[in-house]
């Protein structure tokens, strides 16, 4: 019988994961839905992890987006002083040496301890070069190409210089291979929208902390078997 590692014949060198689905987790199992969050941030340590013993060179993971902010005060409160506790104290300790830690989004966002721990990591694992670890916070694809076309114009790159490399170059992370979806919701949600112009699409009906590494084994063996054209 062919193992795991036989069947799984291609990995995706950059791989996207849209986690959803903590707070209708919470709700099923009648448990507040900080607690949700609380799992599936759990969860997230698990899968990079994961990733890395794969040899996933890029993992992006999007875990708060630019709509979230309209969530309420005490949510959206919980929620930050949760990814400042969890950067600052469990991040830098996965594979410590080993793996790049950078945070894609609108920072100028973030309270100002988050922000402090934000720039501390990042600083701490700048030369980490086995894997690169992107967390997506307060991130939107839109906002993203935005941001770069105001970076094309602050460098004054003239009109009939800029092609789609130009593009590449200003935008936060690189083109993305598989990205995977939880919570039974089938869209991509403005994630990496220029970088998954051709982006394989794996859903998932599992709620995010109810997700396992077999339900990552089964998705990327799902990839391996798919013939990417890029429209050749």
């Amino acid at each position: 019988m062919k193992t795991k590692e036989q069947k799984i014949k291609k990995i995706p060198y950059h791989l996207g994961v849209i986690i959803d689905g903590n707070r209708r987790w919470a709700k099923d199992r009648g448990l507040p839905s900080f607690e949700g969050h609380r799992r599936g941030l759990e969860k997230v340590k698990a899968l990079i992890q994961w990733c890395f013993n794969k040899k996933i060179k890029v993992l992006t993971v999007f875990v708060f987006s630019t709509e979230n902010w309209e969530r309420s005060k005490k949510e959206v409160g919980y929620l930050m002083r949760l990814f400042k506790d969890t950067i600052s104290n469990e991040f830098k300790k996965i594979e410590d040496g080993k793996i790049r830690i950078r945070i894609i989004g609108q920072k100028e966002k973030f309270p100002s301890q988050l922000a402090k721990e934000v720039e501390k990591i990042e600083e701490q694992t700048k030369n980490n070069e086995q894997m690169t670890l992107n967390i997506a916070l307060s991130y939107g694809g839109r906002t993203e190409i935005i941001e770069a076309v105001k970076n094309i114009i602050r460098k004054k790159i003239p009109p009939e210089k800029i092609t789609e490399n130009t593009m590449k170059e200003n935008l936060w992370t690189s083109d993305v291979d598989l990205i995977i979806r939880t919570g039974k919701e089938q869209r991509i949600s403005n994630f990496l929208i220029w970088q998954a112009a051709y982006s394989e699409l794996y859903f998932c009906p599992k709620y995010w902390p109810d997700f396992g590494e077999p339900d990552l084994d089964k998705a990327l063996l799902d990839y391996s078997h798919r013939q990417r054209r890029h429209g050749k």
